[in-house]
C-alpha cells in the first residue's frame, strides 16, 4: 500500500496486561510497516507520556479496566485536553457491556473494538485497525 511509504506512524497502547501488549505489537509489526509503538500500562503513565513527549502518536489503542486509572478516566482527561483531544482512540477491551460501549463513545472515542478470544481474530482485529488508522495518518503532513 502507497500510503505506508509516505511516513511511519506512531501508536500508543495504553494496555495493563503484558500478554495483550506483546500481542498487539506482533500484530501491529507483523506486515513489516514502519511505525513507533509507545506502551503504557495505564491511564497516568499514558498521559504523562503525551504531555512530555516531543510527538503525539497517530492514534492510541486503549483498554478500559487498568489499574491507577482506568481506560474512561484517561479518555475523559484526554477528549477535554485542548492539546490531545483529537488524537484518535480506539477502546481495545474484553468488556461487551452495552454500558461501556455507549459510555466510551459519549466519552468520545473513536471505534470500540471487543478483544477476541482467538490469537488470530485478536491479530487480525489489531491489524484491520492498524490498516484504517495507517492509511489516515499517512495522508497527514508530519508537523
Amino acid at each position: 500500500m502507497a500510503a505506508h511509504d509516505e511516513r511511519p506512524y506512531d501508536v500508543l497502547v495504553v494496555e495493563d496486561d503484558l500478554g495483550d501488549q506483546l500481542l498487539i505489537e506482533e500484530a501491529l509489526t507483523a506486515e513489516g510497516q514502519p511505525r513507533k509503538i509507545v506502551q503504557a500500562p495505564d491511564g497516568l503513565a499514558a498521559l504523562d507520556h503525551l504531555r512530555t513527549a516531543e510527538r503525539h502518536p497517530d492514534l492510541i489503542m486503549l483498554d478500559l479496566n487498568m489499574p491507577r486509572m482506568s481506560g474512561a478516566e484517561f479518555l475523559s482527561i484526554l477528549k477535554t485536553d485542548d492539546g490531545l483531544r483529537t488524537i484518535p482512540v480506539v477502546v481495545l477491551t474484553t468488556s461487551a457491556s452495552p454500558d461501556d460501549i455507549s459510555d466510551a463513545y459519549q466519552r468520545h472515542a473513536n471505534a470500540y473494538v471487543i478483544k477476541p478470544a482467538d490469537l488470530d481474530e485478536f491479530t487480525q482485529a489489531v491489524q484491520k485497525i492498524d490498516t484504517f488508522y495507517s492509511s489516515i495518518a499517512a495522508r497527514i503532513p508530519q508537523a
